[in-house]
């Protein structure tokens, strides 16, 4: 199996999906302390799940050997999967695994919950700026 560009979406385009297809699936792969600390996604006026899958596990920063096992659980081949981190590149990597594991409708929302730094070294621009979220 050839590997495809992973779609980067980003976030009209990532709550269009999310609101359009009941069966899409939004992966947060960010630690245990972001989700805690800084807030997770907030789809509770959709009808999506929200899973939430380290993809390094805190506070080692260690790869989770179990990522694809947890992420994809019950999940059909073709089923639309988003995945978010802070910034864009470990939900990146994360959809590279998964596509890589046979998942074929994998896409990055590519600003992140946080979004992108600034030139004061300031994350704007990410979900938790737009979109629905609450605090972990």
């Amino acid at each position: 199996m050839s590997s495809q560009p992973i779609p980067q979406l980003n976030l009209d385009e990532a709550w269009r999906m999310l609101s359009g297809d009941p069966s899409a699936v939004l992966i947060d792969v960010r630690t245990t302390a972001e989700w805690n600390f800084v807030g997770v996604p907030d789809l509770s006026g959709l009808p999506n799940e929200l899973r939430t899958v380290e993809w390094t596990t805190y506070p080692t920063g260690a790869a989770n050997p179990s990522f694809v096992e947890q992420a994809t659980a019950g999940l059909e081949p073709d089923q639309p999967i988003l995945l978010l981190c802070r910034s864009g590149a470990r939900s990146q990597d994360g959809a590279q695994t998964l596509q890589a594991n046979g998942f074929v409708n994998v896409h990055n929302i590519a600003p992140g919950f946080e979004g992108p730094l600034d030139g004061d070294q300031h994350r704007h621009g990410g979900w938790k700026d737009e979109l629905p979220w609450i605090q972990g």
